[in-house]
């Protein structure tokens, strides 16, 4: 077992430690982060890796911190029982004054209105190189000896951060997804109404297919190179974020007494417009991300019929 593999399964059993000294279950966990109970199972189970941004959201959900999932913190014997990690961990959950409850829980993206921003992604090399190799040669075509050459390391020192080719399509798209799941939810809290949340997303979906376009594009590309757990798991998440949309969708609708019937259908092509700007769009085109994001939520207000009169 690689030291990877074995820093992922400390992980996730950090992960179940915190989750049952929260009492919290496997489902309702899942659930309060926006993936799957079979994600965070694998996750506790060292079959998946979790990326910064989920880590993040446990760590808020279970009263905890990253440093301590990552068994960067330290024991304390002065902690409370309750909270004392087990002794092979070596550290220790927070105690109860460190806790922030949800409802107190600061934007992922430090402002209201910052899912709109999108600052340069903070990854290691290796996986960055992995995602160039990606888009440019695809995952067949790229090569661990390639993806090593472009991040400046040795083969040897990849195999020391990841397994193989495919824990790294798999990282790849776990933090396209996790980023995506944090802006579309962000976005939808920023809308008044069904209308409103409906635009806030499709703008979300639309920022972060232009700004984001090399992990989209491998998301839309390569979700066939990826084994059946994992596209099964990553084919989940995606549905998440549509039936949310659907949600809104119906909201807005029966909002406006419009006519529900074909509202799946606008959906799944609201979705899809969005999820097909990679294979176009480009930044030094003629249109910006936020203007293609502003026409695109008129661009399906339109189409279910829920124009500014309304």
């Amino acid at each position: 077992m690689t030291a990877s593999a074995a820093e992922q399964r400390a992980v996730g059993a950090r992960v179940r430690q915190a989750r049952t000294a929260a009492g919290l279950s496997l489902r309702v966990t899942a659930a309060r982060i926006g993936v799957s109970p079979a994600t965070l199972s694998a996750i506790e189970t060292g079959k998946t890796g979790a990326s910064v941004t989920r880590l993040r959201s446990l760590a808020t959900e279970l009263h905890t911190t990253v440093p301590w999932l990552i068994g960067e913190q330290r024991a304390d014997d002065s902690a409370p029982p309750e909270y004392r990690a087990a002794p092979s961990a070596g550290t220790r959950l927070p105690r109860p004054a460190e806790r922030r409850t949800r409802d107190a829980r600061p934007d992922e993206f430090g402002s209201p209105k910052s899912w709109r921003e999108f600052p340069p992604l903070t990854i290691d090399p290796v996986l960055a190189a992995a995602i160039d190799s990606f888009v440019e040669t695809g995952y067949h075509g790229a090569t661990m000896r390639s993806i090593a050459a472009r991040a400046g390391m040795s083969v040897p020192g990849v195999y020391h951060h990841y397994r193989d080719k495919q824990d790294l399509l798999v990282r790849a798209l776990d933090l396209t997804m996790d980023e995506l799941h944090q802006r579309v939810r962000a976005a939808r809290l920023d809308g008044a109404n069904g209308r409103e949340r409906v635009a806030r997303v499709v703008e979300a979906l639309a920022l972060f297919h232009t700004h984001r376009r090399e992990l989209a594009f491998i998301g839309a590309s390569e979700m066939r190179s990826l084994n059946p757990a994992d596209r099964d798991r990553i084919t989940a998440s995606r549905n998440e974020v549509q039936y949310l949309l659907d949600a809104e969708i119906d909201t807005a609708l029966a909002d406006a007494n419009r006519s529900a019937d074909h509202a799946r259908d606008a959906g799944r092509a609201i979705a899809t417009m969005c999820t097909a700007l990679p294979q176009w769009f480009r930044l030094d085109g003629p249109s910006s991300p936020e203007q293609i994001a502003t026409a695109y939520a008129d661009f399906a207000l339109a189409l279910l019929g829920l124009t500014v009169a309304d």
